[in-house]
């Protein structure tokens, strides 16, 4: 599903306009971003859980040539599915 249809889809579910739907969307996609941004989690009951993890450096070796590398460490977003996102993805 794209981010259109997504819109497209939500302003049917909600009886909004497409373009209401779509500032709820942009919203909703900014919180998140700025949340996730400063280090917070953000839990949606039932839904799910957005947070943030360091990932360690590592080294790894390019398959292609063979020369040893360094991954560097950096923070990423992690997404945990809920209990009922989980059931009903089943």
């Amino acid at each position: 599903m794209t981010k259109k249809e997504l819109i497209a889809h939500m302003s049917m579910e909600a009886n909004l306009t497409k373009t209401d739907a779509g500032r709820l969307l942009q919203g909703f996609m900014e919180t998140i971003t700025e949340r996730l941004a400063r280090g917070e989690k953000i839990n949606l009951i039932g839904f799910g859980t957005f947070s943030v993890a360091d990932r360690a450096a590592r080294k790894c070796c390019n398959p292609q040539t063979g020369e040893r590398m360094v991954i560097p460490a950096r923070t990423v977003a992690k997404f945990k599915p809920g209990k009922k996102l989980t059931e009903a993805v089943k």
